[in-house]
Parts: C-alpha cells; structure tokens; sequence
C-alpha cells in the first residue's frame, strides 16, 4: 500500500513543468512544482553562439531532454528576453539574440512533442514573484526589474496584464528627462539613463575619471582604472560605508522614486517590487526611492501608497514565472487538442 508521502510525490510530479530562461550566453532551465520550488537545474553554454536560433533551440531542446528523463513534465515554458506576440508564440524582436518573428513555440513542440508556452522574461519573472514571491498577498502588482536597463510588468487583480500586442513593461524608456541623455532606443531621456545598473555604473565612472577626492574608495578598488568600476562594485562598496558610493546609489534611488510615482499614476497598485542586480542594494536604493516617491507621487497625503519592497526570488523568478505560465495555459491547450480531434472526426465523416 503506498504512503502518504507516496501519495504526495505522485500529486506534486502532476504538476511538475520545465521553466527555461535564456541569456546572452547560456540556457537555464528547472523542474519546477506548482509551489514554485525547483526539484532539478540544467544548464547550457552558448557562448559566442547564440545569435543563432537554431543553435538557442537546439540548447533548449538539450537541457529539457535531460531534466526530463528524470521527471514526468507535462509543459515547458520559455522566457525569452524580448518582444512576443499576444499569443505567447513568436519572438517578434530580441535585442541580444538574431530572433526576427521568430515561430519559436512551434518550433520547439514539434521537436519537444509536449505544449509550450513562450513568454517575455520579465513578465515572466514578474509573474512568479505576484504568485509565489514578494507579491503574493497583493492583488495589484508592478514588477519593476533594475539591470542593465530597466524593464518590468503588471499584475492586475490577479491576471497577467501584456498589453494588446504583448509588448506593455517597457517602463525603462518612458521619458523623465526631456531632452535628457541618449538612450539606446534613439530617445532621449528615458528612465533607464538615470536608475539603471548602467546609470549607476556610468556615473561612478565619470566620478573616478574626475579624480575627485570623494572617489578614492572607488579608484583604490580598481587600481585607478575607472573603465573597471561595475554597478555591483558600488553597491558593494556603498555596503561597506563608501559614502560616494551610498551617494550614487541614493541619486539612483531619487530617479526610481520619481518613475515609481508615474506608475503609481497610472496602475495604482497595491505594491511595488524591485528586482534586478541593482535591487541587492536593498535599503541603499530603496529607502530614497521611497522619499523621492512620496515627493513625487500624484495627490500624496490623500490617498493609500503602494508598498515598495525587494523581489525575492533572485535570478530564479524568470524560470519559476516561465513554468508557472506554462502550467496554467495547459487546460486551454488541452481544449484546443479536444477541438482538433473532434473537427478531424467530422472532416472524416464527411
């Protein structure tokens, strides 16, 4: 007779689905239960390799044949670093990768024989920490990601919000600065120049190049090269009691209080969470956001203000969010398949 236990293993393997983050250079993917726990990890290098996408999809393929010969997954999800369409099928545009309306889900579950869902990375991250992370006990949502530039999205009243053509999150380039520096995009002044880890990075750089006595701590880290100062070397440092350092992450954090303020404007949410590399500053960054967005925020004084906390699921929501969305589009894929079946039927009656 089997166990409780026994019971409990078979229950939790019936939800068990791959989730799949691709990088610049590598290939992440995770078993992961409807909890959020990842059972199992695989990963794949693509160095140099992966502005193809052939040589991307064969890695995906490869790391998720190998997880799943130890666990029966019934999905696999995708978070791809990009715009994809409202059907969750194509990469229309990814920036690192040479993906141009790329059929990336069929591609994949013609060779995988399982459903697949492909869905934007920070959507996806967002996803996981509204579900199982920071945002769990919160209706309304805005994931705001800070890395190289700043990207996020919105959980509205429990339902992923993507926007008519899947493309809504791109806070990083509303504009707050107009005419302000050039942004990759080709405008100007977008947000991301002011609060990003690049921002940050940018500016502790232009400080050490000045020689400016209040650099020192950054100059000695660096062997006085500034070209070698990074954002995580600030935060660092500012960690340590480096107050040039404490000064840039708290210029940053004024920067994301005030675009904070403009989504508050327009989402109203219950809370904020801050993920990315420069989010591991904590209270560094966060504690001037707060300030700078109570400062800032529309009808301050008189109305209920969002939460502003850490993500807290690190570098694994993306994988966890991918899974999640994954699992949850099964009972429509396997409507779809039921409808297929039955029109094949009547087609042969005929």
């Amino acid at each position: 007779m089997a166990s409780s236990r026994d019971n409990a293993a078979r229950i939790q393997h019936r939800g068990l689905v791959i989730g799949v983050d691709i990088g610049g250079t590598k290939v992440g993917a995770g078993v992961v239960t409807p909890g959020g726990r990842i059972l199992a990890r695989d990963r794949a290098e693509t160095p140099d390799r992966s502005k193809s996408p052939k040589v991307v999809e064969d890695t995906i393929v490869e790391v998720v044949d190998r997880l799943r010969r130890a666990f029966p997954v019934r999905a696999v999800g995708v978070g791809a670093a990009g715009f994809v369409d409202e059907q969750r099928a194509t990469v229309l545009f990814a920036p690192h990768l040479s993906w141009r309306d790329e059929p990336l889900r069929e591609a994949l579950r013609s060779r995988l024989q399982l459903p697949v869902v492909v869905e934007n990375d920070a959507n996806a991250a967002a996803w996981a920490e509204a579900r199982v992370g920071a945002g769990r006990d919160a209706a309304d949502t805005v994931v705001v990601n800070l890395g190289t530039g700043i990207g996020g999205a919105v959980v509205i009243g429990g339902e992923l919000y993507r926007g008519r053509h899947g493309m809504a999150g791109e806070f990083g380039h509303m504009t707050v600065v107009p005419g302000g520096l050039r942004c990759e995009c080709g405008n100007r002044g977008c947000w991301e120049q002011y609060a990003s880890g690049n921002a940050v990075t940018r500016e502790a750089r232009e400080l050490a190049a000045a020689d400016s006595p209040v650099a020192r701590g950054l100059l000695g880290a660096v062997a006085g090269t500034p070209s070698l100062i990074t954002g995580s070397l600030v935060s660092e440092l500012a960690r340590a009691g480096d107050m040039a350092c404490v000064e840039l992450l708290e210029e940053a954090g004024g920067w994301l209080g005030l675009g904070l303020a403009n989504l508050a404007a327009a989402f109203d949410p219950d809370l904020f969470v801050i993920g990315g590399g420069v989010s591991q500053s904590g209270e560094l960054l966060l504690e001037p956001a707060r300030r700078a967005f109570r400062r800032t925020l529309t009808g301050r004084g008189h109305r209920p203000e969002p939460r502003i906390v850490s993500a807290e699921l690190g570098n694994e929501a993306g994988l966890i969010g991918a899974a999640d969305l994954a699992r949850d589009a099964l009972p429509r894929w396997r409507q779809g398949r039921r409808q297929r079946r039955i029109g094949s039927a009547v087609r042969r009656r005929r």
